[in-house]
């Protein structure tokens, strides 16, 4: 009897272990196939030298390098450095512009009447828009000669503003697009936090006459610490990784005044057809990502 009870002892005491890897192993799967291989077989392909077109007819055509094309990054790549500190640019003006104002906007649409709902959802509707969409109704308000901006300039009797082809004006255009596409989602998420703290304290500040800001200040942004965490970390992932705005709207000018790290992905890649180079630039965009999240949690980081 003592054998045949061993495995029913064995299911008794770790059934819940059992059942909750059963429940979670088809996400792994999905996770390990789409997310975690292409991501170990993109570090692996950036220490080649690896032609797109030769080795899709010839796969022994790629030529192991090791770290010689991040070596060329930093030492030959000219451009390089030019293009990751414009992305760092993006990011330092989209980032706390989103975060900022996706606040204010939640602070002021915090309540419930069906006003508020129904501007809630007026800002939040950019959101559900592509980004060809969003370029295409940007391209058609930054038009000098037919754009709503360049009109309104008009009449005020101002000259209308060359906003893409600028090189002083070129970065702010796609920072304009950005913060309109994205507010929708961080107000949301700050809504959310907001929701989740308590109005007993709300109340109890006014009894002993707090003033607006004082609420701000020493209830309302300790209470959504965390949002606000996760909503910059969400924000710097993100745009960390803008793409279309400088693709559709820019195409990378003036001079690579707007040449982002995902737009010299891309054309290394699948222009030029070097993906071991292309591989070597995705790492440092992620290692870029990945240290400026840490950051943030660490900035964040309760006792």
């Amino acid at each position: 009897m003592a054998p045949s009870s061993t495995p029913s002892r064995f299911w008794t005491r770790h059934r819940d272990t059992v059942e909750g890897y059963a429940f979670v192993l088809p996400f792994l799967v999905v996770y390990g196939v789409f997310l975690l291989y292409p991501f170990l077989k993109g570090i692996w392909i950036s220490f080649h030298s690896w032609n797109l077109l030769e080795v899709a007819f010839n796969p022994d055509a790629k030529t192991w390098l090791g770290f010689a094309n991040y070596t060329d990054l930093f030492t030959y790549d000219r451009r390089f450095g030019e293009i990751v500190l414009n992305t760092l640019e993006f990011v330092f003006l989209t980032v706390p512009t989103i975060t900022i104002v996706g606040l204010l906007i939640a602070v002021a649409l915090n309540r419930e009447t069906r006003m508020m709902s129904v501007l809630r959802t007026l800002f939040f509707l950019s959101q559900v828009l592509s980004v060809t969409v969003v370029t295409l109704i940007w391209q058609l308000l930054y038009s000098p000669q037919q754009g709503l901006i360049g009109q309104v300039f008009e009449a005020f009797g101002a000259e209308p503003l060359d906003w893409v082809t600028s090189p002083d004006r070129a970065m702010l255009s796609l920072v304009l697009v950005t913060v309109w596409w994205s507010i929708g989602f961080a107000m949301i998420l700050f809504l959310a936090g907001l929701q989740e703290i308590p109005q007993e304290r709300y109340e109890a500040a006014r009894l002993d006459g707090a003033s607006r800001w004082r609420l701000l200040w020493h209830i309302t942004l300790p209470g959504i610490r965390r949002t606000t965490t996760l909503v910059v970390i969400f924000e710097i992932i993100l745009h960390f990784q803008v793409f279309g705005q400088s693709h559709l709207i820019t195409r990378g000018g003036p001079n690579d005044q707007t040449q982002v790290l995902v737009r010299y992905i891309y054309q290394t890649a699948f222009r030029d057809s070097e993906l071991g180079y292309a591989s070597a630039l995705a790492m440092v965009l992620f290692l870029l990502m990945l240290g400026f999240s840490v950051l943030q949690l660490r900035l964040n980081k309760e006792d």
